[in-house]
Order: structure tokens, then C-alpha cells, then sequence
């Protein structure tokens, strides 16, 4: 049993003890499902009603009412949604707690799809969560779950609701049960402090993970486990830690005086790979963290650095000079069959594999123009998703439709620059601002909370 499932109690099949228990009918088959077809690029949000999750008063009433608005925050922030605004609704969430909704109310207030919810004290201290969505176009019934967890989960629990929302309109996966490692800055730009912090993808429950006394860089989260690699320096050496997020261990993997990065985890977390100096020259590596062996995967005269593995494990993404100018290239996973994979003007680097498996994303230096794009694994399809001064670090959510990067901006004394966290989706059309109580840079997105 998962820890998620331990924490929220999410039965298979509880749709449909839901749907037997509210007597509501199976979806009729001759009508067409409301849904979001992201293949299209940008895509009109999708009107959604989403009600105050009904309780009985006090306590249940609060909770479902901060839910319902953490639901709706979620799906509108992936700019695939459009949330209504709840004092046009027509019918209370009192009277959809027992029935079925009156169709034609919600399709007068311009809604394609209804959310309605109840929270419920138990009896232990625990809060149950019931969600319900509706397709209001095709006046039937799509969904219904159940969870169950203490009444100060219900943060968690609202991110929760939003992903099976999503995944039911979209076909694809969610991502807001997630959360983002990055570096807080602060201090003069001559003695910048620089602290490793983590936050909920939405920016809340914030919190600090070091203390700031040594310079930390370039987290990494393991695509399998709660767990990150991070660069510190100690003594004036870089050293490279992993922490486990739950727990709060850290231990040392090493003292790699040649390195620049972090390293990042293989798909399956039982390895990271990265790039060190040896000799004069900068060469890519994989460790394996279970013998701590070392196995080196490049010999070339240029600087070979920043990998990450496909998905799959099977390839390597990195950047080289190796050609006279940066660029990326594409290796198998013990390092044979290196080749290059773009050919454009500037210098290309950060280079990202999606987890889908379908894109990498980059960033490129013309001149003093920094901008962040993606391409496909075979070379073709490159495009440009933002640009600005300087632009850096991408990381891609769970489910390889939005990314996290930084930018500087112009600080608020109008002297000097500052780091900011931003998301955008893979069409470009959808950039947001992640607010972070200091300046935030070289995010990491966490996979899926177990």
C-alpha cells in the first residue's frame, strides 16, 4: 500500500460505489463527452463550474470552501480551464449534495462542465472528501471519488481532486499533487546567500531545507522517489548530497572537485550522471549508487556536460563544444552512438528529457538573448516557448506539459537584476509567475507525491 493511499483511503472502484449510492444514471452513449484535446496546441479554456464543496457547518463548511477555491486555482493556472464565477451559479451546493444538477441553470451560466463536492467530520478526527463532475453540455454524469484524511490535508487533497479532474477531461495525466525544490537567493549580488527550499507546485507550504551557511546549487529530483541531489560547498570544495525529502536524511555521496552541476538521477533512481573534470578535461560519468562505481561515458577534447536520461534509460541527452561551438547531443546510455541533435545559431544548453519521452527542452544564447525552447528527440520540431535577458534552468512537471525555469528581472530598486520561478506549458501561450518569498532559481519538479 502506497503512502498515498494509506493517507487518503482511495478505494478502487469508488466511482462507482459513488455513483450506485447517488442513484445517478450511467452516462448515455449517445451523446459526446465534454473534453480538453490538448494534441491541438493552444486550446480555448474549457468553462467549468466549481462549487463550495457543501458541509455542515463550521469546520466542514471552511475546509470544503478553501477546496473548492485550491481546485479551481489549480485548473486555472494550466490555462486549460476557465473557472466561472460562483455568485452567478444558479443552484447552491446544498442542493447538488443530494441530487442530480438542473442542466439547463448551469448551461445558462456558460458552463461546460460542473464540479460539485461534500466534506464530512468523522468520528477520529479524520475529514472524508467527496467530489463529483459533471459534462453540463451532454447533461450527464462522469465522476466521482472519495478521500479520506485529517482535516489538515485538505491542501493536499484539493490538488488531488484538480489531477483526477484533469485526467478526466484531458486524457493526461495531472500534475498539482507535486512540488518544486529550488534554490532561494538572497544578500547583495557580492555576497548572495543562497538556500535550498521547497514549496508546493502552487508556491504554498513553503518551507527551507538548509540553513544557508554553505552555498547550495542545482537541485535534481529522482524521477522514482521523494528524494533529491543538490551541490554544496564545503570548505571551499563542492560536495554533493542526497536528501530525502520525508524522512529529512542526508548523506554524502561524494567530493567531486571537477564538477559544476549536480547530477541527475536515471529514470529508475538507482544512478545519477554527470559531468566532471579530470585531467584537463570535461567528461560525462554514471554512478551507480548502490556500488558507488564509476563508469565514464565521453572521452572527447571538448567540454561535455549538463546530461539526462530519456525516460526510458535508454539515451542520454548532453551539451558539447565538441563541434567548435555549444550544442546538443544524443548518446546511448553506455555512451556509444554519440551524434549531434542541433545544428542552430548561438549556444545551446540545460538540456531536459521529457517524461513522456516526446521532447527536450533547452535554452539558447544569441548574443545577450537567452530563450528556452524544445525539440524533439530526433532533431526536428524545434521551437521557441519564451525569451527574455536570461533565461535558465528548465525542469519539466510529471506529466510533460508544463515546465518550471527562472529569469532575472529587474530588481525592484531598479538597480541589478533578480531571479524569478516561472511555469509555462509546451505551446508557449500559458507562462505564469510562481511567487516565492525570496529569489528563486534552478527549480526541480518533484514526480507524482506517492
Amino acid at each position: 500500500m502506497t503512502k498515498k493511499t494509506r493517507l487518503l483511503l482511495k478505494a478502487a472502484g469508488c466511482a462507482g460505489a459513488l455513483l450506485l449510492a447517488l442513484g445517478v444514471a450511467a452516462p448515455a452513449p449517445a451523446r459526446a463527452e465534454v473534453r480538453i484535446d490538448i494534441t491541438k496546441g493552444v486550446v480555448e479554456p474549457l468553462p467549468i463550474a466549481i462549487t463550495s464543496f457543501a458541509g455542515a457547518g463550521g469546520r466542514e463548511a471552511q475546509v470544503g470552501s478553501d477546496i473548492s477555491k485550491v481546485v479551481a486555482a489549480d485548473l486555472e493556472r494550466s490555462g486549460l480551464f476557465r473557472p466561472l464565477d460562483p455568485k452567478g451559479f444558479l443552484q447552491t451546493p446544498d442542493q447538488l449534495r443530494s441530487g442530480e444538477p438542473r442542466y439547463q441553470d448551469w448551461r445558462a451560466v456558460g458552463a461546460q462542465a460542473l464540479v460539485a463536492g461534500n466534506t464530512t467530520a468523522m468520528g477520529d478526527g479524520r475529514m472524508k472528501v467527496d467530489f463529483r463532475l459533471w459534462d453540463v453540455a451532454a447533461g450527464q454524469y462522469m465522476q466521482g471519488l472519495s478521500y479520506t484524511a485529517t482535516a489538515d490535508s485538505w491542501r493536499r487533497i484539493a490538488h488531488i481532486v484538480a489531477d483526477a479532474i484533469y485526467k478526466r477531461l484531458t486524457g493526461e495525466e495531472g500534475y498539482f499533487d507535486t512540488r518544486i525544490v529550488y534554490v532561494a537567493e538572497s544578500g547583495p549580488a557580492n555576497a548572495r546567500k543562497k538556500q535550498l527550499a521547497i514549496m508546493d507546485q502552487d508556491g504554498e507550504n513553503h518551507q527551507f531545507l538548509t540553513d544557508g551557511k554553505n552555498l547550495v546549487l542545482t537541485p535534481r529530483f529522482s524521477p522514482a522517489t521523494q528524494e533529491i541531489t543538490y551541490m554544496s560547498y564545503f570548505n571551499k570544495k563542492p560536495r554533493v548530497y542526497l536528501f530525502n525529502i520525508d524522512s529529512g536524511r542526508q548523506e554524502v555521496l561524494g567530493d567531486f572537485v571537477g564538477m559544476t552541476f549536480a547530477p541527475r538521477f536515471s529514470p529508475d533512481g538507482n544512478k545519477v550522471i554527470m559531468s566532471m573534470a579530470q585531467n584537463g578535461n570535461t567528461d560525462i560519468y554514471a554512478l551507480d549508487l548502490r556500488t558507488r562505481r564509476q563508469t565514464q561515458l565521453t572521452d572527447s577534447p571538448g567540454i561535455d556536460t549538463g546530461p539526462s536520461y530519456s525516460p526510458d534509460g535508454q539515451r542520454i541527452v548532453f551539451e558539447s563544444d565538441r563541434g567548435g561551438s555549444q550544442q546538443l547531443y544524443i548518446m546511448n546510455a553506455d555512451g556509444s552512438g554519440q551524434k549531434r541533435l542541433t545544428f542552430g545559431e548561438g549556444r545551446y544548453g540545460t538540456p531536459v528529457w521529457s517524461p513522456r519521452g516526446d521532447l527536450i527542452a533547452f535554452t539558447r544564447q544569441r548574443g545577450s538573448n537567452f530563450a528556452l525552447g524544445v525539440i524533439r528527440p530526433d532533431g526536428t520540431g524545434e521551437r521557441i516557448l519564451t525569451e527574455s535577458f536570461h533565461v535558465e534552468g528548465p525542469t519539466w512537471a510529471p506529466n510533460g506539459r508544463v515546465l518550471s525555469f527562472f529569469r532575472d528581472v529587474p530588481a525592484g530598486d531598479g538597480r541589478g537584476r533578480s531571479a524569478k520561478l516561472y511555469t509555462i506549458d509546451v505551446t508557449g501561450a500559458n507562462e505564469r509567475r510562481v511567487i516565492t518569498p525570496l529569489d528563486g532559481s534552478d527549480p526541480a519538479w518533484s514526480p507524482l507525491i506517492p
